[in-house]
């Protein structure tokens, strides 16, 4: 399991990649609300919802800085 890096809930990995369809051009399609990803940094981040990885699209040096 992953953490938001938002909101600090568990976001399940496979059911965020899970395939629930395709587009009319053939791109895969999944359930948002299953959680979602955004690559970064050479790196797969996993979100709890849509909100969060929009706020961390807005600044994710914020969200990905080390201690």
């Amino acid at each position: 399991m992953a953490q938001c890096p938002i909101c600090g809930r568990t976001v399940d990995e496979v059911a965020a990649r899970q395939s629930t369809g395709f587009t009319a051009h053939g791109a895969s399609e999944t359930d948002p609300t299953k959680g979602t990803r955004q690559f970064h940094d050479g790196k797969w981040v996993y979100f709890d919802s849509l909100e969060c990885r929009s706020k961390f699209l807005t600044n994710p040096e914020q969200y990905t800085r080390t201690a």
